[in-house]
């Protein structure tokens, strides 16, 4: 099925396999991205929470977009995540992705920095944004207060929109708040609202959401394209949220991705993260087996 050139579609947070040093494993990311792709996502999202981006330095972005373009993987098909407090390294970032010509920029707000105003963080994005220059485009405002404790509210999205007009085109919401959620999709219709929680994406979608940049995709696209497309519900999807909840969540999207490749290398992270203990990876793969018993997915 051809996507609407209108709709952002499906895109995979993808994560980021390392050796046991924490060094970059760039043939296993550049397969991965290719299987991604190949199965049901419409992009791949590096660098993202899921993608432990924020312990991605410089010269490691530039290694994985390497490799990804060593690939064939081209831009049109990469969105970027920008993870930095710095409005110098936001730019750095920013910048790099335009060389790349990656689909959009996924630009989170300055985490280090807690209890910040709307005035605050408004500035601060205002100020990456003019210094990125025409290097701003399908820009993707992320909102994961959970993660950065810094909440986009519905009314500063209002703001930056109108003070970039254009350039601002979507917002993923991974605050897991629905009456959040349906205040975006109602006053910001205009925007391509991508959904954070797979729990909400079937309905998301089916009241104007544009798809779902998930962390889910990276194990299961097949199943999760119906509800990111046209928002199909699938009760699975919801059981499997609730269970990856219990556990760190990115380890535990890499001991899914695990059983679902066989391949344990997945399982390393980098410091500060550490790995799920082999019970609960054993845990978690037989809970994904009893949901998706037909390995179709």
């Amino acid at each position: 099925m051809t996507l609407p050139a209108d709709r952002f579609g499906l895109s995979a947070a993808m994560t980021t396999p390392f050796f046991a040093t924490g060094a970059l494993d760039l043939s296993r990311l550049a397969d991965h991205a290719r299987w991604c792709l190949a199965n049901g996502c419409t992009s791949v999202t590096v660098f993202g929470t899921t993608g432990e981006g924020a312990s991605v330095g410089t010269s490691g972005r530039e290694q994985v977009l390497g490799a990804l373009a060593a690939a064939g993987i081209r831009g049109e098909g990469v969105v970027y995540c920008i993870a930095a407090s710095s409005i110098h390294e936001a730019v750095a970032q920013g910048r790099m992705a335009a060389e790349f010509s990656c689909r959009g920029l996924l630009l989170t707000p300055p985490f280090y920095f807690k209890g910040v105003s709307d005035d605050g963080v408004f500035s601060w994005f205002a100020s990456v944004l003019q210094k990125l220059g025409s290097a701003a485009r399908n820009v993707i405002l992320y909102n994961l207060p959970s993660v950065t404790q810094v909440s986009l509210s519905v009314e500063l999205i209002e703001r930056l929109k109108r003070e970039f007009p254009g350039i601002i085109t979507g917002v993923k919401d991974s605050s897991g708040d629905w009456e959040y959620t349906r205040r975006l999709l109602a006053e910001h219709s205009d925007l391509a609202i991508l959904i954070g929680d797979e729990r909400y994406l079937a309905e998301g979608v089916r009241r104007g959401g544009q798809g779902a940049i998930s962390g889910l995709a990276n194990i299961c696209p097949g199943v999760l394209r119906p509800l990111a497309i046209d928002g199909q519900d699938d009760q699975r999807i919801n059981r499997l949220v609730d269970e990856v909840l219990k556990y760190p969540v990115v380890p535990a999207v890499k001991a899914l991705l695990t059983r679902r490749t066989g391949d344990e290398a997945w399982l390393n992270v980098r410091a500060p993260l550490v790995r799920l203990p082999a019970m609960d990876v054993g845990q978690l793969g037989a809970f994904y087996d009893d949901l998706f018993m037909d390995k179709a997915v």
